[in-house]
């Protein structure tokens, strides 16, 4: 089994990736330098978490080799049963070793020393230079390849500084400290610590909200009137964000028209408008269009360079904004009608769930087999909400550990850390099985509060997570930044909880191969003996903070309505999103009756009977049959659906070779193509 648990992790952990970023991402549509980023990071990330308990138990393995070859225990040779006693004593003692078995996952030595170098600087390199490139890139509204890499550029300036800082002002204190002289491995520990100093203030941030508002979120998730409550307020924030989308977007809209009536085709800056309407909604531009051939050529203010820059910006992040809440409305629309369904048949006799808009359920026959009604309807009213609450429970029996231990890793005799005890007990019995489900366990639980918290914070619409596909580049990037900054600090915290890193444990004992990559943190005594074992403590004033909701409370009051059982706001958007949802269920009540009224007339007519053509040529209409009007809007609509994905592609894609996007335009401003082209490594970024 010598490195074969290694590589199955390695796939397993590549998949596990894969299908996050599919999930938030969308393969197809965005580009791929955006995909490869973002997925390396994860990949990278998720390895450390996967792979860290093969590394204790191997380094637990070695430690026992080391004891036994230094501490052997003295065993009396067995006498033969003739023998006297005196015999006895003319034959020396031998030595006997406790057995040391080799784990299941060994890994041979000089494999791990590597693999985390490159897992590690990889990450770093990632997160410290390329992915904050990417960002400002991917956000530059120049119209070339120079511009934005120039842009991107002089933000990241301002960026490093900061860090810089931090850098600087460790490498002062150490070069004035009169014992110490720096050297190669001095300068890459300062820089290591400095990383890791970073992300243990994010850390313990994350994992105060986490370790409260996981548990309790299952318990409360138990409660089918607490879940429908809150996606009725839900409803209403997002009925509000929609609109403003909408507003942003036609705003937007308005510039871009007022531009492109303004610039005329023989202009020299022409190209970079004809850039811009190619990320404008296909219904805006035939609207743009039709305004442009009724001015009559009024010439307005000529833009800038500058202001068309600034303008391509506003109208990427305004159409990206308006497809995430158009998505995410359905999305709460599913949700909330299927609760309401729930409510129904929890008080319905029949053990049958019914499904109150079939349409909207589209399953394959797998899920049809394995989960049908009856299953159905057993698990949404009888056994979902004890499974919860049970999981609830375990949870919060987890977080209550962590945060135990959290506040007494640092003490070894005793030893106080739960973790620590765990670990201690199954390395006396030689069970690496026991330490491997220990370790991956507890550092699952704590990356779930971490990574989680990363997936549900929200700035100001800056950085969000989407699911269904909507999560834009900027998100994608800025979540690979986050785990790759807060993946080792977890990690070094988590050793520290088990003792297994003697920075902190003060322990002669075999250091871990990933301790090994970190350099000794010795050099920094007052981080090494100070911060890094008392300011994981505030993580307990972070869980209090959290179950009494204070943070909810002042962005409250603040503006930024919280779902808060006792204010009247709350109460306020829960009616408002109650009237919302019902209006929304009368409209596609009515669509579906009248589809199926349209549907039942063709199965009864035929194709000919459908479209209300009689015998003597004659188009009857009646309250079962579609106008022509209506047909008119029905193919406008899917002509439009198909132009809107089209320009989604291309908004997701945002080809930076603008010249290129341009030159796909006629000059009597007709679109022969929107299909954008690969020809860079930073195109489409």
């Amino acid at each position: 089994m010598s490195g074969t648990a290694l590589a199955v992790v390695v796939v397993v952990v590549f998949l596990l990736a894969l299908y996050l970023l599919h999930r938030y991402g969308d393969l197809r549509k965005q580009q791929r330098m955006v995909l490869l980023g973002t997925l390396l990071s994860w990949y990278l990330c998720f390895l450390i978490v996967f792979i860290l308990p093969l590394d204790v138990s191997t380094t637990i393995y070695k430690q026992c080799l080391l004891d036994n070859a230094h501490h052997p225990t003295p065993v009396p040779r067995a006498s033969h049963p003739n023998q006297t006693d005196d015999n006895v004593s003319v034959y020396p003692n031998v030595s006997k070793t406790n057995p040391c078995e080799e784990p299941w996952s060994f890994i041979p030595d000089g494999v791990l020393p590597v693999f985390w170098r490159v897992v590690y600087w990889t990450s770093q390199f990632l997160t410290w230079l390329l992915l904050p490139f990417m960002q400002s890139y991917a956000r530059a509204g120049a119209f070339s390849r120079v511009g934005k890499m120039k842009t991107a550029l002089i933000e990241n300036a301002i960026y490093y500084g900061t860090y810089l800082l931090i850098f600087i002002s460790l490498l002062i204190y150490v070069a004035a400290h009169p014992k110490w002289k720096l050297s190669w491995g001095q300068l890459q520990t300062i820089g290591i610590t400095a990383a890791n100093t970073w992300g243990l203030f994010l850390l313990v941030l994350l994992l105060g909200y986490g370790l409260v508002e996981i548990p309790r979120s299952y318990w409360r998730s138990s409660s089918q009137s607490y879940l429908l409550a809150k996606t009725y307020f839900k409803a209403a924030k997002m009925a509000n964000e929609k609109v403003e989308a909408e507003e942003n977007l036609a705003d937007v809209m308005e510039d871009v028209a007022g531009i492109h009536e303004s610039v005329r085709y023989n202009h020299s800056l022409r190209k970079c408008v004809d850039t811009i309407l190619t990320k404008c909604p296909a219904d805006y531009r035939e609207e743009m269009e039709r305004r442009a051939e009724s001015s009559g050529g009024e010439k307005n203010v000529l833009p800038t360079k500058r202001s068309l820059i600034n303008l391509h910006k506003k109208v990427i992040t305004a159409v990206q904004r308006h497809n995430q809440t158009q998505v995410q409305w359905s999305i709460l629309l599913d949700e909330a009608f299927h609760l309401e369904d729930v409510a129904k048949s929890q008080s319905s006799s029949v053990r049958y769930f019914v499904h109150s808009l079939p349409s909207t359920h589209h399953q394959g026959w797998i899920h049809r087999f394995l989960y049908s009604p009856t299953v159905e309807w057993y698990w949404e009213c009888v056994f979902r909400q004890s499974f919860y609450r049970l999981l609830a429970v375990v949870l919060c029996l987890l977080s209550a550990a962590v945060v135990w231990s959290e506040c007494t890793f640092f003490s070894t005799h005793p030893v106080l850390s739960l973790f620590a005890v765990f670990v201690h007990l199954a390395e006396k019995q030689h069970n690496y099985i026991c330490i491997e489900m220990v370790c991956f366990v507890s550092i699952l639980f704590l990356c779930v509060c971490v990574y989680s918290t990363v997936f549900r914070i929200r700035f100001f619409n800056y950085y969000y997570l989407v699911p269904h596909h909507q999560t834009d580049a900027y998100s994608l990037q800025f979540s690979g930044m986050l785990f790759c900054r807060l993946t080792p600090p977890l990690c070094l915290n988590f050793l520290g909880l088990i003792h297994m890193d003697s920075a902190i444990s003060h322990q002669d004992r075999i250091q871990t191969s990933y301790t090994s990559i970190m350099g000794s943190m010795s050099v920094l005594y007052f981080i090494s003996d100070g911060f890094y074992i008392y300011y994981p403590m505030l993580v307990l004033l972070l869980c209090f903070a959290t179950y009494y909701s204070l943070g909810s409370r002042c962005l409250n009051l603040l503006g930024f309505h919280q779902y808060i059982t006792d204010n009247d706001m709350t109460s306020d958007l829960v009616d408002e999103g109650k009237e919302l949802i019902r209006r929304e269920r009368r409209k596609r009540q009515k669509a579906e009756d009248g589809e199926n009224r349209r549907s039942a007339w063709r199965e009864r007519y035929g194709v000919q009977g459908a479209n209300g053509r009689t015998r003597a040529g004659y188009t009857e209409f009646n309250e079962n049959q579609s106008s022509p009007v209506t047909e008119i809007k029905k193919s406008v609509k899917t002509r439009r659906d198909g132009e809107m994905e089209e320009q989604q592609r291309s908004l997701l894609q945002d080809n930076s070779s603008d010249e290129d996007s341009a030159s796909r335009i006629s000059t009597g401003g007709r679109y022969l193509s929107l299909s954008p082209s690969r020809s860079g490594i930073f195109d489409d970024v």
